[in-house]
């Protein structure tokens, strides 16, 4: 027996892809906002410091992640991954005086354990594509 489905002329369907888009804008501005108030604290303390170009580096794959979604459809999950790394050696550098070494070795294997799973991801998707029948 077949599966309904629903086109994307359907009404629930259209909604759906309008909210997703609507979504997509606002997280965009979002992050343009941030960008410039990221900016304008460097402009503020009349330096540029390692914490400051990761959370611009943040953004910026923030914005691609978007631009990527925009233009595929499609979301790989190696991007998050990537997201979160930067976020973890952010959290790293800006506490790092505060935090006990086995904070930093908990960490250091969380980036260990992102990296891996981004290798395994990106190995998988060249070795093992997904076929058109696989994803229904």
């Amino acid at each position: 027996m077949a599966k309904p489905t629903l086109d994307n002329s359907h009404p629930i369907m259209r909604f759906i892809l309008f909210v997703e888009r609507a979504g997509l804008v606002l997280i965009t501005l979002a992050t343009i906002v941030a960008i410039g108030q990221e900016l304008y604290v460097i402009y503020l303390q009349a330096r540029v410091e390692l914490h400051d170009i990761l959370l611009l580096f943040i953004y910026l794959e923030i914005l691609t992640m978007v631009a990527l979604y925009f233009t595929s459809g499609k979301l790989p999950v190696r991007y998050p991954i990537y997201i979160s790394i930067v976020a973890i050696t952010r959290f790293i550098i800006l506490g790092m005086k505060e935090m006990n070494a086995l904070d930093i070795i908990y960490l250091a294997g969380a980036i260990l354990l992102l990296t891996i799973a981004s290798v395994v991801l990106r190995y998988g998707s060249s070795k093992l594509p997904y076929s058109k029948e696989s994803t229904d």
